[in-house]
């Protein structure tokens, strides 16, 4: 057993130049359970999925977030959460002038679960 940071977690990132990078770290990344923070800057957005078998849960730590889930949004603030059962569409954006960071819970993983529409 051991601490766990982002200075410590493997880390990556996602949107590339077309897009604002974004960048992510697996604070946990085992078979059973998935937990990401995410850094993501003003108007950056991810691809609208769903997934087969994950559950996640989103909790905003700074920022706003806006979540789209089966073409509803919700936008949610730091300090607050959301909760995304498998098979519901969904899409994080950051709709704000400034950036959001937020965990994502994911049981199981949602690697390799991934559906876009």
């Amino acid at each position: 057993m051991q601490t766990t940071s982002r200075q410590t977690a493997e880390h990556y990132t996602w949107g590339g130049p077309q897009r604002s990078q974004c960048d992510g770290w697996h604070l946990v990344k085992t078979r059973e359970l998935s937990i990401i923070e995410e850094l993501v800057p003003p108007g950056a957005k991810e691809v609208r999925h769903f997934h087969v078998r994950a559950r996640q849960f989103f909790f905003v730590l700074e920022g706003e977030l806006t979540l789209e889930v089966e073409h509803r949004e919700f936008v949610v603030q730091a300090h607050q959460g959301i909760d995304i059962p498998p098979g519901q569409a969904h899409q994080a954006l950051n709709k704000s002038e400034h950036r959001v960071r937020f965990l994502v819970t994911s049981q199981p993983p949602s690697h390799g679960d991934r559906v876009e529409v």
